[in-house]
């Protein structure tokens, strides 16, 4: 499931050399990180003898869109938990339409409700006589966190063997972060290949920080207990290991201004790279800030794009809108 990694044309004076893996051409329901991620839960479910596959997300979700499709075309029933930050526009996006075709239940719930609507939409799969399979583990959204980590640890040897191809070696690996499940399985991609890489992740969302380390450190964690035979790569100590950008989310998930705006118009204008401002955009301009503030200079660095090509279309049709108000 190879996807191409190709070099940027980027304003940078400090010798850095910028490249972007396209996750988002990935083969099914659109691409993005979740393709991977989605085939991860899928087999997992069917390993665990489950039914129904009950997702969670917002209007925004790519998790969401591939999972639902994922469901559809394979003739299994899926239900979608969906809840929305305080203060976020709840207008749908085409994520939202292209959930909406499949079928898939939609339930809708406030932030601080979560936990009892997975249990009680999971009685009611179990009372028809179904077997639910919540992607995140329990009602608390635990117990699952090694699953989406394996994705992404198969593609961080992806990543080594196109370094081999490419006759380069990446010093930083940036990628967006949301729920932790990319970087994780990223991080655990860098400590089993032993090498000297910084996996960096620029949040997106309005979690906070110290919740943010300790899933992704959970995550590590349950994915070399699930593999014991690679258990002594994991250090004692993760905290050098996690790396966790909060200074440019902008007031959190969903939220950002003018400088992403910018980011995602000159990165289509000079390298023809579809960003969305909910995800990969608000990450892609974290890490060119994050470089010039911490004065890296004569590194590679390679940037994960992580898909969200509808939510680029969002954008693109609201600020044509916005232009043509009088």
């Amino acid at each position: 499931m190879d996807t191409i990694i190709q070099r940027l044309a980027m304003d940078d004076t400090a010798g850095n050399e910028f490249y972007i893996k396209r996750d988002d051409l990935l083969p099914f329901s659109i691409g993005g990180n979740k393709v991977r991620i989605a085939e991860a839960f899928y087999e997992d479910m069917k390993a665990k003898g489950g039914d129904t596959m009950i997702i969670y997300g917002s209007r925004h979700s790519n998790l969401c869109r591939v999972l639902s499709d994922l469901c559809f075309s394979r003739g299994t029933k899926c239900v979608m938990i969906c809840s929305h930050e305080a203060g976020e526009d709840d207008a749908p996006t085409n994520n939202t339409h292209l959930i909406t075709w499949t079928g898939t239940e939609i339930v809708n719930c406030a932030k601080n409700e979560i936990a009892q609507t997975v249990e009680r939409v999971m009685n009611n799969i179990q009372e028809s006589g179904g077997t639910p399979y919540y992607i995140y583990g329990d009602k608390y959204g635990k117990g699952n966190e090694g699953t989406a980590a394996r994705a992404y640890a198969e593609a961080y040897r992806e990543i080594l063997r196109q370094e081999q191809e490419m006759g380069v070696a990446f010093d930083y690996i940036f990628c967006p972060s949301g729920t932790g499940a990319t970087q994780t399985g990223l991080t655990c991609g860098h400590l089993l290949a032993g090498d000297r890489k910084k996996i960096m992740g620029v949040m997106i969302s309005s979690r906070e920080t110290e919740r943010a380390y300790q899933v992704i450190e959970e995550g590590i964690q349950t994915y070399f207990a699930e593999h014991p035979e690679v258990r002594e790569q994991m250090p004692e100590d993760l905290s050098g290991e996690i790396h966790l950008l909060d200074a440019y989310r902008q007031e959190g998930y969903g939220k950002y201004d003018a400088r992403v705006e910018a980011c995602i118009r000159q990165q289509y204008l000079a390298n023809g790279i579809p960003l969305d401002p909910i995800y990969t955009a608000k990450a892609f301009w974290g890490m060119a800030e994050y470089v010039r503030d911490a004065g890296i200079h004569d590194s590679r660095i390679l940037f994960l794009h992580t898909g969200g090509t509808p939510l680029f279309f969002d954008y693109v049709s609201n600020s044509s809108e916005q232009q043509q108000k009088p």
